[in-house]
């Protein structure tokens, strides 16, 4: 990645975000069908498990392809839309095109790695996933120096389809819970799809205005030029090393929530959850601490542009005083998805996004430039967590009579 020069790299973010959106609805559909899996589970009814996967799925399918063909009619237009200079028009097309064709091998392999999390397999996704990881590195490595950012594009398709395919037979046939068995016969089930349309949409909703303020986010930034959208996409792409483990966290919270819930200790449940919100504000605050002192030796190995590296570091080290109060929101998150609560979640997530972001950059962007940015940024995150806090500490559905309430609606 040392051969990126800035506008390879300000290509990539430019349309990283868009990205974000179409992945963002990805993941609402596993969140639909993978928490009642958890539910199920924590039941001891596994065959209904497998009811809902199957419809998962289908509908997996079906979704991803539409997403796929409409990634495919906006490759053109979408960095003409965004704001980009002319020079970053053809390699930002190409990207997000191959990353399009990719769609419904990344939606299957998101349904299958959550499906698996949440019948009690944690193991099996994290170590296909870091393979996913070191696949991508060496592809890129192989692919960047002769097709550059198509390169670039290209290695990181293949590395999801190989690894897809892998977690899809891991979950689809191997797994003792999740297993598909040809003999079992599973007729279409409107309550399945229901409740997966209750729990999914409004994380659907929530991923589509948020994924659309970080568009928003990348219009603000793309007039400050080819440094500052290079800058910002390096410090977002070392900002995940810190958040990535949080987001583990966060799965294991909806997989131990969901599971209880289904088994109905509502109590333990939520103590699950208080635990990894705990868990997630110590690692996340200790690897943002960490590479608050790392990140000009991490901006070295992404690019030679000086000027990039030094912006990249500063506006890094404003996010990352965010660190803790963000990893709150990230495991609360987690947590209130396992106990069927994503409407109110749902609704804070997108008021703190797009009033405090938002709102906040478009003020500082103007005196600060980049800085501003990521000062908005790191106030919204602290905002963010807060408000989920306060949801984890008040949400109704950690009872019994919550439940039950809403199964009888259904």
């Amino acid at each position: 990645m040392g051969i990126w020069g800035a506008d390879a790299s300000a290509a990539i973010g430019l349309v990283a975000t868009s990205t974000w959106l179409l992945g963002g609805l990805c993941s609402a559909v596993s969140a639909g069908f993978s928490v009642q899996i958890a539910h199920h589970v924590g039941a001891s009814d596994n065959k209904k498990a497998r009811d809902v996967l199957k419809h998962g799925i289908v509908t997996a399918v079906i979704l991803s392809v539409l997403l796929m063909l409409a990634g495919i009619a906006i490759s053109g237009p979408l960095p003409v839309w965004l704001g980009g200079e002319e020079e970053l028009h053809r390699d930002a097309s190409h990207y997000f095109l191959v990353y399009a064709c990719t769609l419904p091998f990344m939606q299957l392999s998101w349904l299958a790695s959550a499906s698996l999390q949440c019948s009690g397999n944690m193991v099996t996704p994290s170590i296909l996933n870091t393979i996913t990881c070191a696949l991508d590195v060496g592809l890129n490595a192989l692919l960047i120096p002769r097709y550059g950012v198509l390169g670039a594009a290209l290695g990181t398709g293949f590395a999801t389809a190989v690894v897809a395919i892998v977690m899809m037979w891991a979950c689809f046939i191997r797994s003792p819970e999740l297993g598909i068995n040809r003999k079992e016969h599973c007729r279409t089930d409107r309550e399945i799809l229901k409740r997966a349309l209750r729990i999914g949409s409004p994380v659907g909703a929530e991923q589509i205005a948020m994924s659309g303020a970080m568009v928003v986010t990348t219009m603000i930034v793309a007039p400050l030029g080819t440094v500052a959208i290079a800058a910002n996409s390096f410090a977002i792409t070392a900002e995940s090393l810190c958040y990535m483990p949080g987001y583990g966290i966060g799965a294991a919270a909806t997989t131990l929530v969901g599971q209880n819930i289904g088994a109905g200790e509502y109590k333990l449940a939520k103590r699950y959850g208080n635990i990894a919100i705990g868990m997630g504000c110590a690692i996340m605050t200790l690897m943002g601490i960490v590479m608050y002192f790392i990140c000009p030796l991490v901006f070295q190995m992404l690019t030679p542009d000086p000027s990039v590296r030094m912006l990249a570091a500063e506006v890094l080290r404003i996010g990352l005083i965010a660190e803790p109060l963000y990893a709150v929101s990230i495991a609360a998150s987690g947590a209130l998805r396992g106990a069927e609560d994503t409407l109110v979640p749902s609704i804070l997530n997108l008021a703190s996004i797009w009033v405090v972001r938002l709102g906040l950059a478009l003020l500082l962007v103007g005196p600060l430039g980049l800085h501003g940015v990521w000062v908005a940024m790191a106030a919204e995150l602290c905002v963010r967590g807060l408000l989920l806090l306060m949801r984890q500490r008040r949400s109704k559905y950690y009872s019994g009579s919550m439940h039950r309430h809403i199964h009888a609606a259904e």
